[in-house]
């Protein structure tokens, strides 16, 4: 499936763009999900023990914060929403704030423990906008408490507060009648109010616990370069997809193991069905990433197959960097695992080999020449 790859463009269902720029019918590749027909698939050997996988899986999830870590940013974030609140009822500037990010969804992870409320203005925001509503929000949060130490860096989204032990990042956007007013240099303020939608939603649909810890541990696989063009969205449907979409709820375990099959089957792939984004109004697919990038998710969940023979205290982390794993061969009971090679390369590297290709026949023909003059 990995050779179907650079025929075209592919975001909504329904139609591809061919290489003359023409529309065609573009029917998607349905994705072979084992658990989605166990059934006609039986076992005919005994199910293999799962118990020190789930142990080993458990224990990745306690490495997420806790209590005295979440504590400390829930009160910093909670004084910063106070804050927020009282400059929103004074002035006309704000509208409403809302709580988004992975801290709402409760998948947050160890070295990311950063709430994230979203402030919509009834104004387009711009930097010059931003720094003063966070230098309000810094002074009412020190005359709260004038002994504690807080910093604000201000950044392309809104700006940053921080004390000893805690960050809250605040995003600002502004209302959808402003959109096309924004400024070229403020477009993620879509995805911020798209961040709102996502937030709806998981609390609707991601409610379960296998589903949060399950993201949670998705997102721990991100420490492989291969993996790091999901984002925390993609991963989130991806969760709930493995959990959910089966006859019934898959334990941790099986639904982890699922989501590095289906990847490394290709379920973000050009041609396939992939996974709907729900919070779109069409049939657009999650994955907007490049040909290469999804060649790159691909072969990096194929090279992680050493789960399966043993390597899984590796793969989680639990026994030092694992990186490299995904261009080394190595050696697992008894099994060799060679890493999967990358289908598509670079577009100005497929450039460069056309032209040397194209230059090559001219030296050719000079020596057929000089051999006829000798």
């Amino acid at each position: 499936m990995r050779s179907d790859k650079g025929h075209g463009c592919v975001g909504y269902f329904g139609f591809r763009r061919g290489s003359g720029g023409e529309f065609r019918s573009f029917v998607p590749h349905i994705l072979f999900d084992f658990y989605l027909c166990e059934m006609a698939f039986p076992w005919v050997k005994p199910t293999p023990d799962t118990t020190s996988f789930n142990e080993a899986l458990l224990k990745s999830n306690h490495d997420a914060p806790d209590s005295a870590e979440q504590a400390s940013y829930l009160s910093l974030g909670t004084k910063i929403n106070h804050g927020i609140d009282s400059l929103i009822v004074a002035p006309g500037t704000s509208e409403v704030q809302i709580e988004v990010g992975s801290y709402k969804k409760r998948t947050i992870t160890t070295g990311h423990n950063a709430a994230a409320p979203l402030v919509i203005r009834k104004i387009v925001p711009t930097l010059e906008a931003v720094a003063p509503l966070g230098n309000k929000v810094v002074g009412s949060l020190r005359a709260q408490d004038p002994s504690e130490v807080l910093t604000m860096p201000t950044n392309e989204t809104g700006f940053e507060i921080s004390s000893s032990d805690a960050t809250v990042k605040t995003v600002i956007t502004t209302v959808p009648p402003n959109l096309p007013k924004q400024d070229p240099e403020f477009r993620w303020i879509s995805s911020a109010l798209a961040a709102i939608q996502h937030a709806r939603w998981f609390k609707e649909n991601g409610s379960q616990s296998t589903v949060k810890v399950l993201i949670r541990l998705l997102k721990d696989l991100r420490r492989f370069p291969g993996f790091e063009p999901l984002t925390p969205w993609i991963l989130g449907l991806l969760g709930h997809y493995a959990v959910i979409t089966s006859r019934q709820p898959l334990a941790l375990n099986i639904a982890h193991r699922c989501c590095l099959q289906i990847l490394g089957a290709g379920l973000f792939l050009p041609g396939s069905m992939g996974i709907t984004d729900p919070c779109e109004s069409s049939n657009f697919r999650v994955h907007v990433m490049t040909l290469e990038q999804q060649d790159t998710v691909c072969y990096t969940a194929q090279t992680v197959r050493i789960l399966s023979h043993g390597g899984f205290r590796k793969i989680l982390g639990q026994e030092g960097d694992a990186s490299h794993l995904t261009s080394e061969i190595s050696t697992w009971d008894g099994v060799r695992v060679t890493p999967s090679e990358k289908a598509e390369e670079p577009l100005e590297k497929k450039e460069r080999e056309e032209e040397e290709e194209t230059e090559e026949p001219p030296q050719e023909e000079e020596e057929e020449s000089m051999e006829t003059q000798e």
